[in-house]
């Protein structure tokens, strides 16, 4: 089992011990660094900040969104960063959600299937730079030929050339993503995952290839207390279940749901639409919050680890509150 370092996106500004948690991740074996982005902070730019000061660990963009760029900015993005790492990144790539798609970056929302795609085929194109880049699909053109077009475009070969033909993995929930997933990307990165409940993603992975990576992030908590551990778990739960999305358009209120607990998730739904926020935190069940989370005393987690190292997942990615929790992790699941 591989252990990831989660650091999400900012809040409010930079976080003032960056740098230290790099460090110490690389220092003590973690496999990768994950970074992610919503409408503050973008995944890149703190990655370049890790590449800096660090030597072995991979550097994660867990995700970055496909609306925020166009499939060639993106190419440049992973191979500056890759060159800058010595060949460290793995791609992660998102479609997010109508609110934000639509909201924050201002572009259609439609056939993210499709989308995805067409972007992980032009990526792989421009990563392996044998020829100019040409595509014509339904969402992505290159030249751009359509409306308002100057009728100018020249296909163009990436200047820097890449190091390699850089992984991607692919934030995806619904069936017919995730089958998606194991067929066109190296790796997965859910949003949920069971080990308990294995059949949920059955159909969709078990053709999947060799090496394809399954990357969890997980609540890690040492704890006397599972219930009084599992509260910020739930209260994140709350928020993507019942905010995360529009009411008949939330893709995590439909995985929950599709994970055997559907009549919790819509009525999580309904309690934080209702501006009943604490209600839907005490709605969220232990079960499914213990399932997906990694906590309690050591003996515990000893004994819920060996589910985890039995399951399809390759890595899972933690988010400690300390620099001494990071250490404890990694010797708990690294041995």
């Amino acid at each position: 089992m591989e252990l990831g370092l989660t650091l999400g996106y900012w809040n409010r500004a930079m976080p003032a011990d960056l740098v230290d948690w790099f460090k110490a991740a690389d220092q003590l074996g973690y496999d990768a660094v994950w970074t992610a982005e919503s409408w503050g902070s973008d995944a890149f730019s703190p990655l370049v900040l890790a590449a800096a000061h660090t030597e072995h660990i991979k550097l994660g963009t867990g995700v970055v969104q496909l609306s925020a760029r166009t499939p060639a900015a993106t190419a440049m993005h992973a191979v500056t960063l890759d060159h800058i790492s010595n060949g460290r990144v793995i791609l992660g790539l998102g479609v997010s959600g109508p609110q934000v798609v639509e909201g924050w970056y201002g572009m259609p929302s439609r056939r993210p299937l499709a989308r995805t795609r067409e972007y992980v085929e032009i990526l792989r194109r421009a990563f392996e730079r044998e020829g100019p880049l040409e595509f014509q699909g339904e969402h992505y053109q290159l030249p751009y030929t359509g409306e308002g077009s100057e009728g100018l475009g020249k296909p163009l070969k990436i200047m820097t050339h890449p190091l390699r033909q850089i992984p991607i993995w692919i934030g995806a929930e619904g069936p017919k993503n995730v089958a998606q997933t194991t067929e066109i990307a190296d790796g997965w990165l859910p949003l949920y995952y069971s080990p308990w409940r294995p059949e949920v993603y059955h159909e969709q992975i078990k053709d999947r290839k060799l090496g394809f990576g399954i990357g969890v992030n997980v609540t890690f908590k040492i704890h006397d207390d599972v219930e009084a551990a599992l509260l910020p778990t739930k209260g994140m739960l709350a928020f993507y279940i019942g905010g995360m999305g529009a009411k008949g358009q939330n893709y995590h209120t439909k995985l929950m749901a599709r994970m055997g607990f559907e009549e919790q998730a819509y009525k999580i739904q309904e309690l934080f639409m209702d501006g009943r926020r604490d209600e839907a935190v005490m709605e969220v069940p232990t079960e499914f919050a213990d399932e997906i989370s990694i906590v309690g005393s050591v003996e515990r987690i000893k004994d819920r680890l060996q589910a985890w190292e039995e399951s399809a997942v390759t890595m899972i990615n933690v988010a400690p509150r300390s620099v001494d929790e990071l250490r404890v992790i990694a010797e708990l699941v690294k041995g």
